[in-house]
């Protein structure tokens, strides 16, 4: 039996965080990072069964073209996103009431998947493009609680970009579902997201506090690791993907991450028409989904 200080539920008996019931679950979920954008995609429902809202949780669930959906904000951040994997895994997972977990042949696989926004490394990489996470690579200190085991591959690609950038911790690496990236990402350009605890200097912005190593940047643009499944290179970065994918691996879920690329840090453009770029995204994996 779980605690209630492990299992934390409010008086109604949602979820802690959330809010939110097994009800609310679907077995697909849209993830964002901007509550603002929870309305930016049920606006292409046909009908919307339930809103809610806790902190920088906004939640709606509905119908799109009869498929049931559940899209959720997370905040930014793997430590959100700990939070939002743990949770709906709860809510599908364990019972409530007994507050023990389902036996395995209950359990639930959710399908989530992850549409925001991301700055390229490459040139070739452009503004307006929408990138298919294959593996995503954590600079964060998340998976350092968690028993996260890697590939050989993810194991050396790790090992090579702490030495590259001289980390004094080894970067965790992990690929994200096949089948939802050939479904969700056919078209898409396929690449390997570096995951970063930070949005400055994490990702090479300089204001007034200067960057370590002063050619960060550079050494992720020419980051290059060879092995028998080819050339692994990194292609853009964000804040939450490596979390959502080694989480995913742990809890037994699907998931992938689609970013909308609103910035190219090789060539220092910015996205004049971000929103757009995203509403396309969103439209595009709403209509592959049924």
């Amino acid at each position: 039996m779980i605690s209630n200080a492990e299992l934390i539920l409010n008086p109604n008996g949602s979820i802690y965080h959330l809010h939110l019931l097994p009800d609310h679950i679907s077995d697909t979920i849209l993830t964002v990072g901007d509550p603002a954008r929870v309305a930016q995609v049920s606006r292409h429902f046909d009908s919307i069964e339930f809103e809610g809202a806790h902190r920088e949780f906004v939640t709606h669930v509905g119908y799109y073209k009869g498929k049931r959906l559940t899209v959720l904000s997370t905040g930014m951040g793997t430590g959100n996103i700990d939070i939002v994997m743990n949770e709906l895994d709860a809510l599908v997972n364990i019972d409530f009431v007994s507050r023990t977990v389902w036996p395995v042949e209950e359990q639930l696989r959710l399908r989530i998947v992850r549409l925001g926004t991301s700055g390229s490394l490459q040139p070739d990489v452009p503004i307006g493009a929408v990138l298919a996470t294959e593996h995503a690579v954590g600079l964060d200190s998340l998976m350092q609680f968690y028993p996260l085991v890697e590939t050989g591959l993810e194991t050396q690609v790790g090992t090579a970009l702490q030495a590259t950038l001289g980390l004094p911790f080894t970067p965790y690496v992990v690929r994200g579902d096949d089948l939802l990236r050939e479904q969700l990402g056919a078209g898409a350009v396929v690449g390997n997201t570096l995951t970063c605890p930070g949005f400055y200097g994490p990702q090479g912005r300089r204001l007034r506090l200067d960057v370590t190593p002063v050619d960060y940047l550079e050494r992720l643009r020419n980051f290059h690791h060879e092995s028998g499944e080819g050339e692994f290179r990194l292609t853009n970065f964000e804040m939450e993907t490596a979390g959502y994918y080694a989480l995913g691996r742990l809890l037994g879920h699907q998931v992938l991450s689609l970013n909308a690329i609103v910035a190219n840090r090789a060539t220092g453009e910015f996205a004049a028409n971000a929103n757009a770029i995203v509403d396309a995204m969103i439209e595009r994996t709403l209509q592959r989904l049924v």
